[in-house]
């Protein structure tokens, strides 16, 4: 019976594949396991999965030389390093080693479509955050105007951290920011996790807080890829803060980014951006109290005007009404003048008659005209009280008469 070694059966499907396959093949697939030896040689294993499930893998290679070579042109063209989780297009030529059995040589790799992948990848996690209705939600929070009680999620080792701090605290108009740093990863594949669970710890606490700052310091494209994550994302869009992010790239925006409710560029960013709202409110009410000022200004002289007027008017009417009430009361006091007199002369007519009046009614002015005045017991006489045997006194003009009564009649 004809039978093979292994290794003669090896070296057949070698020889087969040797002249059954192309020279290469371009390949869709995700880098899983990666490493590079003291040569320079890179040692990786290529995946293919279907919802998150994986259905292929390959062992693979890239030569020292070529590994040099690709992986600083692919980082510089896609602005992040070869690594594990990265989805390629690549160049490989299939081998067969009678010793390691079947892997890969990595000959080249399309940089634009891992470009194209990762924007495609974005594209559809924007689109789920629309479609859950979130993404436009942390922009319609109000920012206050003077925001000062800040917290941040940051690494408090990273220099993004300490630029903000610096900043915002040696601002030159002297403003006091109350900071409480929320401690989290800003980078690595636990980054999202620990940035979820601190923005967890400032929601409990939130009503002490104006906003939510997000920041970290520069790096690789590598180190940012943490901020385009779903769940984060979905995070930030929804927390009930308005939230900035500084995130200290200057050329991509993340979804983070794009979430948030304001994206600066860098931590320092952040702090003028601050330091800039409350400056832009000072000046607001600068330029309140000027115009509160000059109007009132203005109102002042106005009334100060019409009371300038109203005093002169006042003055010219004062003079008229006086001058009429002095002409008045010159008129009276000549009316009262002339009436006293005129009451005083006739007052001095009517005592003049009534003393002419006495005059003729003095007893002695009638006996002067040759009456007399006969009494009884110093009562003048009456016809019922005189009787016989009384004595009568007569007086008359110039003598006292005593008379005795003899006899009396009455008159018919």
């Amino acid at each position: 019976m004809e039978h093979l070694t292994l290794f003669g059966l090896n070296k057949l499907i070698r020889e087969t594949l040797d002249t059954q396959l192309d020279p290469s093949y371009w390949v869709i697939a995700e880098i899983g396991e990666m490493r590079t030896n003291q040569n320079g040689h890179c040692y990786l294993e290529l995946l293919e999965k279907e919802d998150d499930r994986v259905i292929a893998k390959m062992r693979g290679t890239i030569w020292a030389y070529t590994y040099r070579n690709l992986s600083t042109w692919f980082e510089g063209i896609t602005g992040q390093p070869l690594r594990p989780g990265l989805k390629v297009l690549c160049n490989v030529a299939v081998q067969f080693h009678e010793l390691y059995s079947i892997s890969v040589n990595i000959k080249d790799i399309d940089a634009n479509y891992t470009l194209g992948e990762r924007a495609q990848r974005r594209k559809k996690i924007v689109e789920q955050l629309i479609k859950d209705g979130v993404y436009d939600m942390n922009r319609e929070h109000r920012l206050p105007i003077a925001p000062q009680r800040i917290a941040v999620i940051s690494s408090p080792t990273a220099a993004g951290f300490g630029d903000f701090m610096d900043q915002l605290h040696n601002n030159s108009y002297g403003y006091t920011f109350h900071v409480k740093l929320f401690k989290a990863l800003m980078q690595g594949e636990k980054a999202c996790g620990s940035m979820i669970n601190a923005m967890l710890q400032v929601h409990q606490g939130m009503q002490d807080y104006d906003a939510l700052i997000i920041i970290r310091g520069g790096g690789s494209q590598i180190d940012l890829d943490c901020f385009d994550d779903y769940e984060l994302a979905s995070h930030i869009a929804q927390f009930p803060l308005p939230v900035i992010t500084g995130i200290g790239h200057e050329r991509d925006e993340t979804i983070a980014d794009m979430v948030a409710h304001t994206r600066m560029k860098t931590p320092t960013a952040v702090a003028e951006f601050l330091i800039s709202g409350i400056r832009a409110f000072e000046e607001q009410l600068d330029d309140y109290y000027a115009r509160i000022y000059h109007h009132t200004r203005n109102v002042l002289n106005l009334q100060n005007q019409k009371l300038s007027t109203l005093g002169y008017h006042l003055k010219a009417i004062s003079r008229e009404k006086m001058a009429q009430a002095e002409y008045k009361l010159n008129n009276c006091t000549d009316q009262l003048r002339r009436g006293y007199k005129d009451f005083i002369a006739s007052q001095s007519r009517q005592l003049d008659l009534a003393e002419k009046s006495l005059q003729l009614l003095d007893p002695q002015a009638i006996l002067r005209r040759g009456y007399s005045i006969t009494t009884v017991n110093g009562k003048l006489l009456s016809k019922s009280e005189v009787k016989s045997g009384d004595e009568l006194t007569t007086e008359t003009a110039d003598k006292i008469i005593t008379s005795k009564v003899e006899s009396h009649k009455d008159k018919k």
